[in-house]
Formats: C-alpha cells, structure tokens, sequence
C-alpha cells in the first residue's frame, strides 16, 4: 500500500490528532498520506486518486461517511475505534499503530458488505447506504402509511413511524433497535421491518438479495427518505422510492478470525468494548 487516506471525526476530540500520528507514523515507514475530516465529504473525494486504504478513526458513524466518500471505488476500509460500540471497527486506538504495520505489509483478509441503492420516482435522485434506507415520518409525530410492494408484488401496507430496509450490515444498527434480526456480515439478503406498527404487521422480513422493494407513503405531515441516517430527502403523499441491493460492495480490511463474529457480538451488546 503506497498511499493511504485517514478521515477522523472532527467532533471527538482526540481523533484529529490521532490521525495525525497514524499519518506521521505511516509517513516514517514511507507510505504516503492524506489526512481529512470525513465530514467534508467533497473536499475528501477530491484526494483519492491513488489511495490504496482508507483509515477510519471514529465510530460506525464514521465509517458510513468514508464509505460514502470513497463510493465507488471500494477501496477498502479499516476502523480505529474512537466510539461507543464500533461494531464495524476492527482496531483499538492502543493497538492501531502495530497492527497498522501487519496490513500494510499486506496481512489481514479482505470482508465485503452489501449496499443497498434507492431511487426516488418524482425527483429522479438516486442513492446508496451502507446500513439502511428507512421511509418515515417528518418531523411531525405523526404515523404514516407506507404501502409496500415486493418484486412487483403488493406486500402490506403499514401504518408505522417508518419502513427499515436494511443491509447485513445495517442489521445491528436501527433494524437492530426496531427488534430485527442479527444477519451475518457477509450474508447478501435484506431485511424489511416496521417501525412502531399500528394495527399492522410487527414482524422482520428477510428478502432475496435479488428482490426489489419498492415503497409509497401517503400523509398528509410530511415524510422523509434516510440514508444510513446521514442523508435525507423530503417526501410528499404518493412519493416512491425503489430499494435493491447495488451492485457495489463496501470492503473492510480485518485482522481478526471470521469465526470471532459471534463472540464479538455477544461482547459489544453487553456494552463492552473489545
């Protein structure tokens, strides 16, 4: 690896200057490097050309931005933990620096997360995530109806705060809070639940990753689309917005055996950090 991006969190103290010692670290050991916030997304595109590796110092928060960032690319990520959980993350700040050493030197395995895209019908925009595309209310407290078809199939209508389809990925995050299912990280299917469901179906639904969910909202307060909860637009009544699997991946970089899946699972939802 010859040239390598870090993006930090301009809002977590300690993680600018953290970058900075990966980058003269790094620098030392005569890898070329760029050092941006990962909240300037445009600013940080503009560095890419060549990158080989991108370092995540943050939380999962941060790794969403820098996978928006680097798309499409793939360059492949690897997370130094500065957050809560840090499901994503592969490294503690303590122990970056070493284990930095053993990837650029070409160790570790590379693991690839699904994405999801979606297209809004009435304006065209088009869009990918990470974690999940969630269709829900506006800012108003107020349920919305949510009228769902699958492969061009009518599915249900639910009358909910918000429709989740999430990624394997996403699977631990909002999917995770609504009580959906745990799916394995490299597992390609998608997950359908409702959040909040009135008088309507509660339960998760686990789609092919060749199905097509296509959703419409009708209200009358306001709706919006999510992306990874980091990029939203406005809906109005009857507004669609087409969900599939992309046909890019986001690739990590990963240390750790695949079989520490589950154990590091059941230590991060007991609030540890590994």
């Amino acid at each position: 690896m010859k040239r390598i991006g870090i993006l930090y969190h301009p809002k977590i103290g300690k993680s600018e200057q953290f970058a900075a010692d990966v980058e003269q670290f790094l620098k030392r050991k005569g890898v070329q490097c760029w050092v941006h916030s990962s909240w300037d997304e445009v600013g940080a595109k503009k560095q890419l050309d060549g990158t080989d590796l991108a370092i995540s110092v943050g939380g999962d928060g941060t790794i969403l931005r820098v996978a928006r960032i680097i798309f499409p690319l793939e360059i492949p990520i690897v997370g130094i933990n500065f957050g809560n959980l840090g499901f994503m993350t592969e490294l503690r700040a303590e122990e970056a620096l070493d284990k930095l050493l053993v990837i650029i030197e070409g160790g570790g395995w590379t693991e690839e997360r699904t994405m999801l895209q979606a297209a809004v019908t009435r304006t065209g925009n088009k869009y990918h995530a990470l974690n999940d595309v969630v269709v829900g209310r506006g800012k108003f407290l107020r349920l919305v109806n949510i009228q769902v078809h699958i492969d061009g199939e009518a599915f249900t209508k639910y009358r909910a705060d918000a429709v989740i389809v999430a990624t394997s990925t996403g699977s631990t995050g909002y999917s995770l809070a609504a009580n959906g299912p745990i799916l394995h990280p490299e597992s390609r299917d998608i997950i359908l639940k409702a959040v909040c469901p009135h008088l309507s179906m509660d339960k998760a639904v686990i789609l092919s990753p060749a199905s097509v969910v296509r959703v419409k909202v009708f209200t009358n307060h306001g709706a919006v689309v999510s992306m990874d909860g980091q990029v939203e637009e406005p809906l109005n009544t009857e507004d669609e917005i087409e969900v599939s699997l992309s046909p890019h991946v986001t690739k990590f970089i990963r240390l750790r055996p695949k079989s520490e899946f589950y154990s590091t699972l059941v230590s991060k939802l007991k609030g540890k950090s590994l």
